[in-house]
């Protein structure tokens, strides 16, 4: 029944003025205001939409995964636009001094990062 359906995913941000300027200019991603909220036009046609949600409670998970080519250069990029990442060691979820997690699980590498709104995000490199 859904399987042909066009489907898009959303989460939730308090401010959408400052998700608005951090996607749009931090993270340079096509983004389209509406009405209702923003719509983050992603590479391969995907849509995500972010609305306003005045109770906001940041995501506890990683709303959106970027696949990246080359996570050095993403990184770096990033970190000089101002972007925090997380840093994190409990056993195999160790980060390096930059924020990414490198291992034989999952991802080669992997950083996660907050969007204004406290929601995690995260870049990937898969080979």
């Amino acid at each position: 029944m859904l399987k042909n359906a066009k489907v898009f995913s959303s989460f939730s941000v308090k401010d959408i003025a400052a998700a608005e300027k951090f996607y749009s200019e931090t993270l340079q991603l096509n983004v389209v205001k509406q009405a209702e909220g923003l719509s983050l036009k992603l590479s391969g046609g995907h849509d995500v939409f972010v609305y306003p949600k005045e109770d906001h409670t940041p995501a506890s998970f990683t709303v959106l995964n970027f696949i990246v080519d080359d996570m050095e250069k993403t990184v770096e990029e990033l970190s000089a636009r101002g972007v925090k990442f997380e840093h994190y060691d409990f056993g195999f979820t160790s980060t390096d001094e930059k924020g990414i997690m490198r291992g034989d699980r999952g991802p080669k590498m992997i950083a996660w990062f907050k969007d204004p709104e406290g929601n995690f995000l995260s870049v990937l490199q898969q080979s």
